[in-house]
């Protein structure tokens, strides 16, 4: 089965061409080797998924060319303990970092350039 295909079946990626994007890109790793998008894969085949979401290393468990729904697809695979670890530690890191707040919209005012001024200034 090609990767692309069960990539989109486990939904990993909303759509097989963007999956097949993914695969171009490098981001998806069988036995820490880049993967093309027509690579056939196993059961029992490793992947390294890198994703908006996080990195992922899965075990491939059973395939399918049909995309179900999301209690189907898990069933497809499984994380690693080492993956989902490290993907809940950079979760609990994101939400301990301050919010910066970028929202201000048109030109800057006379006070927001003085203080651009003083802050390049230092």
């Amino acid at each position: 089965m090609r990767i692309d295909k069960w990539l989109w079946a486990a939904r990993f990626f909303k759509t097989r061409p963007l999956a097949a994007k993914n695969c171009e890109l490098g981001r998806i790793e069988i036995a820490a080797q880049a993967a093309k998008p027509a690579r056939e894969i196993k059961v029992g085949d490793m992947l390294r998924i890198r994703t908006e979401g996080g990195e992922f290393e899965v075990k491939v468990l059973a395939l399918s060319e049909m995309r179900g729904p999301a209690s189907v697809a898990q069933t497809l695979y499984q994380e690693t303990p080492e993956s989902c670890e490290r993907r809940a530690f950079l979760a609990q890191q994101r939400r301990l970092e301050p919010m910066i707040d970028n929202t201000q919209h048109g030109r800057p005012t006379k006070k927001d350039r003085r203080d651009l001024v003083r802050l390049r200034s230092r």
